[in-house]
């Protein structure tokens, strides 16, 4: 009783501090350790020893898969060799400049140091993308740390496997390069055979519960045979979670994937403010144990920070020199105030939590072993977690811009509608009612204009046809839920039933948009984006034309309607309402003059479309 008692407990407060954390805008990863710290020295708060199993087979292979599969495998493949050079080559580098300052400072074999090295060398991309979404990094950034954290882990843990084996005296140095080759080829191998042979099982499913089930099981299903024949588990889960991610589409059912997203999004909060949590609860048992080994205290100190230093400055002077070599052969772009970025972006965390654990008793000079770990993960999430904000605002380094994020997810659910629409067209027959194309036509036209919606400024406090359509819609349904909840109150029908209606509105309220509207406030002015080089109606028109009304529709206030955005004609300088306004008449203009491209002319929009090609630029 007393362990599930201490589970619910810790779950509980990782996920209050969590949510304090996000409230106040600050890291997550930090706050969770030192509160972890400050109740280490509680006398009620019993001292946490995890096994290292439980980290290695219960937390590691989840965490990862959850990463994986929302990872993009073409930017994998664009950023290959940038990842490949942090994931293997800075982290072997990192194992042997760590390894050669512990072994000068302590009194240990140096395939004990080089077992240390690997245990501190893999950085974790959680409190490096917890920053990134708290104030905007450029999502190239972002890409390369996440993906770089889904293969460094292996490369560590292979390395540290492979100096527990030479400490023992049961292992030739010349292995160790074919071993981590044959480990990490493996590990390859089995993840592909197990997401394929999984894809087969989920083409056959079409029951979410069944798919979401199959999905908790995945990541084990990968790891635990990869281990078992001497592979990595670690890469054997995050190639079969990027294959499974990238063909979710088109072997899972859109109930599944929903299912799916959101299942793992939560397990990945419980397992990942735990383990930050648990970092700090082990702090006060750690300190003591090293205080206590009989080491001189000025060298276990002087041995603690310059191992944290020699993890901090060996990112950097392993990256920027490959950057700069790089630069030199044209194949590297980037400013160098991104790798500036990625060489700070270097905090410890479960990794190394989970590796120091693995080294077995009889080690030398273990509890200090045990220290050093602890100070890196609390040194780099204190040092470098706290001031990464402040570095990416020194850069002057932004984020995604949601204005063009916001255009660009128009763009595309406009060639889709577009797709769909064509596809409506080629399937109607005799037979169809014409009220039913007509409500798939509408349907999907205010999809769209839902989207285009976003990208404009109107002055006035006229919400727009989708917010009005979003405030009066989640008002009936909260309407029908009541109703629905009082006959199930009375008793008068079956619960089945009950149940069946509320799952229904369950439904639609889920798939309407809850847009944001404080989001919305803070989109930034668009930047004219580059025209396309497809399209000669876009190269061809003017960036503006002299407007025929001062910033009305003249058709509007003609016809007594109220316009929602203006638009403008190139081709005459004719201005006239977007779709979403009810008189729709910058498209009624191109129909009656077949002048192919009009503009935003709202406040700080560039953007211009073309209805011929249907193409933004």
């Amino acid at each position: 009783m007393h362990v599930a008692i201490g589970l619910v407990v810790l779950v509980a407060s990782a996920t209050a501090l969590a949510a304090l954390a996000r409230r106040f805008g600050i890291s997550e990863p930090l706050v969770l350790t030192l509160a972890g710290v400050a109740a280490s020295y509680l006398p009620f708060v019993p001292e946490v020893h995890p096994d290292p199993e439980i980290i290695l087979l219960g937390l590691l292979p989840p965490l990862l898969y959850t990463a994986a599969i929302r990872t993009s495998l073409v930017d994998f493949r664009a950023n290959i060799r940038t990842i490949a050079l942090l994931s293997v080559g800075l982290v072997l580098f990192s194992t042997f400049a760590v390894a050669a300052v512990v072994y000068w400072l302590l009194p240990v074999p140096f395939a004990v140091a080089v077992a240390l090295g690997a245990v501190v060398a893999p950085p974790d991309a959680v409190a490096a993308t917890a920053v990134a979404r708290r104030i905007g990094m450029p999502r190239r950034i972002v890409t390369i740390l996440e993906d770089e954290s889904l293969f460094n882990d292996a490369t560590a843990l292979v390395t540290l496997r492979t100096a527990i084996a030479a400490a023992a005296g049961t292992y030739e140095l010349w292995r160790a390069g074919v071993d981590f080759l044959l480990a990490a080829g493996g590990g390859a191998l089995v993840g592909i055979v197990v997401a394929y042979l999984l894809a087969m099982l989920r083409r056959r499913i079409t029951d979410p519960v069944l798919d979401t089930t199959l999905s908790f099981l995945a990541p084990f299903i990968a790891y635990l045979p990869a281990e078992e024949i001497g592979a990595s588990g670690v890469i054997a889960v995050v190639t079969c979670g990027m294959i499974l991610g990238h063909g979710a589409p088109v072997w899972q059912s859109a109930a599944s994937r929903i299912a799916e997203r959101t299942n793992w999004r939560t397990i990945q909060f419980i397992l990942e403010c735990s383990v930050f949590l648990i970092i700090g609860l082990q702090v006060r048992a750690i300190l003591e144990d090293a205080w206590s080994s009989g080491l001189d205290h000025a060298t276990l100190v002087l041995a603690a920070g310059a191992v944290l230093l020699t993890v901090m400055l060996a990112r950097p002077l392993w990256i920027f020199p490959w950057m700069l070599l790089m630069r030199g052969l044209g194949k590297e772009s980037a400013p160098l105030t991104h790798p500036a970025v990625v060489s700070w972006a270097g905090m410890r965390g479960v990794v190394t939590l989970a590796a120091v654990l693995l080294l077995p008793e009889g080690t030398p000079q273990l509890a200090v072993l045990k220290l050093l770990a602890l100070v890196v993960v609390a040194g780099t999430l204190l040092l470098q977690g706290t001031s990464l904000p402040w570095l990416v605002r020194l850069l002057r380094l932004r984020g995604p811009s949601r204005a063009e994020d916001a255009l660009q997810k128009a763009n595309l659910l406009q060639q889709a509608v577009a797709a769909g629409l064509a596809e409506l067209d080629a399937r109607i027959t005799p037979d169809t009612p014409e009220t039913v194309v007509q409500s798939l036509r509408d349907r999907v036209t205010w999809q769209t204009n839902a989207a285009w919606e976003r990208l404009g400024r109107s002055e006035s406090e006229q919400a727009t046809p989708t917010a009005e359509y979003r405030r009066l819609r989640l008002a009936m349904l909260q309407a029908e839920r009541e109703t629905v909840l009082r006959v199930r109150d009375s008793g008068r029908l079956d619960y089945e039933i009950l149940q069946h209606v509320l799952a229904r509105l369950d439904l639609e309220e889920s798939m309407i948009d809850r847009f944001d509207e404080s989001e919305e406030e803070r989109i930034e002015p668009l930047a004219l984006p580059e025209v396309t080089d497809n399209c000669d109606h876009l190269r061809t028109a003017p960036l503006v034309r002299e407007p025929t009304e001062p910033d009305e529709c003249a058709e509007c206030l003609a016809e007594g309607l109220v316009w929602v955005h203006l638009r403008m004609c190139l081709t005459c300088g004719h201005i006239a309402c977007c779709d979403s306004s009810p008189g729709n008449h910058a498209t009624k203009h191109y129909g009656s003059t077949a002048h192919p491209v009009m503009r935003s002319v709202e406040p700080g929009e560039a953007w211009r479309w073309c209805y011929v090609d249907e193409l933004l630029g």
